[in-house]
């Protein structure tokens, strides 16, 4: 113990090194740690943790902070999701990712695969994927890291992660339908479905939904919302309309860059209460997710 923290010491005594690779790499690994895990909340702290590691680890240990840090890193989330699933099991209701907001995080959404990557439905499709075939198609598909890297990361070998990747292409492929949305387009749809649903505009909100709509709420039991997804136009928009009235009188609405995408955001006394994104295909809207835990939106709230 003597010897680690004197290795911790002599690092932090080069406090201007490690504030530097700390800095370098922190929104790399945190953007790796959030795809993985769909909350930022825990994302941070797997951050922290994994400079904590590399600030106790050896030189001998520490070959490169880069190929260090991804390695803790991807091993602390797949364990995180490996006991996450035992409390999932007693999770109330549909499970969402944690809304994340980038408008004020431009380094999260660098360029459009990136900002693909964040948006809301895929980040549910990534839910589908076992933890190591997630790791393994982010770190190619998203991220970049070559193969090699990519086997030293998971610990498996080359040919090993081809079959791994080959797998979760071929299981996203299934569930994944690509229409092209352009973000005027995104932001036109979801500034329209804001002002049918706050006037109470049924035909308004009929017009903008397709017909085999699915709208999902995630309240985990601690906010009033229908504990299974919703299907069909007309049981969404009644639906949205009944638990709108049902909703503070005094809630402001606005447009906000919640995972790359524009996103409703409601606020009761200045403090999120709720983020509804939605996927737009075709012109129409074709889920609809509301994040109501207030334990998702701490994060936001905190930004």
């Amino acid at each position: 113990m003597k010897l680690e923290n004197a290795r911790t010491e002599d690092k932090l005594k080069g406090s201007e090194d490690a504030t530097q690779v700390f800095n370098q790499y922190r929104w790399l690994l945190f953007s790796i740690a959030y795809r993985m895990l769909g909350s930022a909340t825990d994302a941070e702290d797997i951050v922290q943790e994994a400079f904590v590691r590399w600030l106790q680890a050896s030189e001998e240990e520490v070959k490169s902070p880069r190929a260090y840090l991804s390695t803790v890193v991807v091993h602390l989330c797949i364990d995180f999701q490996r006991s996450a699933q035992a409390r999932r099991e007693v999770y109330v209701g549909p499970y969402l990712p944690e809304p994340l907001g980038t408008h004020l995080r431009p380094e999260l959404i660098e360029t459009p695969l990136l900002a693909e990557s964040l948006s809301f439905a895929f980040l549910v499709l990534l839910e589908s994927l076992p933890p190591l075939e997630r790791a393994v198609f982010l770190l190619r598909e998203v991220f970049e890291y070559n193969y090699d890297e990519i086997a030293t990361i998971v610990g498996k070998g080359e040919a090993n992660c081809r079959q791994i990747l080959h797998r979760a292409r071929e299981h996203l492929e299934q569930r994944q339908r690509r229409f092209e949305v352009s973000p005027d387009q995104q932001e036109r749809i979801t500034y329209q479905f804001m002002q049918a649903s706050n006037n109470g505009d049924m035909q308004g909100l009929l017009k903008l939904l397709a017909d085999d709509i699915v709208f999902t709420g995630d309240s985990n039991g601690k906010v009033r919302a229908g504990l299974k997804p919703v299907k069909g136009r007309d049981k969404v928009a009644r639906g949205m309309l009944g638990g709108l009235r049902l909703l503070a009188v005094d809630m402001e609405t606005r447009i906000e860059e919640i995972n790359a995408q524009p996103a409703i955001v409601g606020y009761v006394n200045g403090r999120p209460f709720g983020v509804v994104l939605l996927d737009i295909e075709g012109g129409l809207i074709q889920h609809v997710y509301a994040v109501l835990n207030p334990d998702k939106l701490s994060w936001l709230a905190a930004r």
